[in-house]
């Protein structure tokens, strides 16, 4: 997957799935507190990644019409990135994973900019990105009003796969 993006991109690598990897210790359904040390550490290893996919999600953005939607919104989660990146964890245990956590949901809406800007398209069901030769199918869910609630793409094994939130 990555490759693709960072040719569609012209970028060098960026590694989502190893960034998605990192947010998910904090943010996944399985997520635990870390200990002191580990939470600085990954605090540090957000900040890091926040620093490198910025960039190259605001060129990319910038390479699209000045009125795309897509360019708007991308270039707003990189200034909000950003402006977490100026500030720091208040004293005190809570607050430090608060502020990882900050950090973590930003990089997972930046991680999910740089999908959008290369065309990755993901599955609705599993949120994983349906790769070139994965049989999928469209998904519409028409909503008692009329119009399309939720369209997309599904892998087609995630077909008949019940979702809770």
């Amino acid at each position: 997957m990555n490759g693709s993006l960072d040719t569609a991109l012209g970028a060098q690598a960026v590694d989502v799935d190893g960034m998605r990897g990192c947010i998910g210790r904090l943010l996944g359904p399985h997520a635990e507190i870390p200990e002191t040390d580990e939470l600085a550490m990954l605090t540090g290893v957000l900040r890091g990644h926040i620093e490198s996919i910025t960039p190259r999600i605001e060129q990319a953005a910038l390479k699209l019409p000045a009125d795309d939607v897509p360019r708007y919104c991308a270039l707003a989660c990189v200034g909000e990135a950003r402006r977490k990146l100026t500030t720091t964890a208040s004293p005190g245990p809570s607050a430090a994973v608060a502020y990882a956590r900050k950090l973590a949901r930003s990089l997972a809406a930046l991680c999910d900019h740089w999908e959008t800007l290369a065309g990755v398209v993901m599955c609705l069901a599993c949120d994983q990105p349906i790769r070139d030769g994965e049989a999928s199918m469209p998904y519409d869910h028409i909503s008692p009003s009329g119009g399309t609630a939720l369209s997309g793409t599904l892998h087609t094994r995630c077909a008949h796969t019940i979702r809770r939130h």
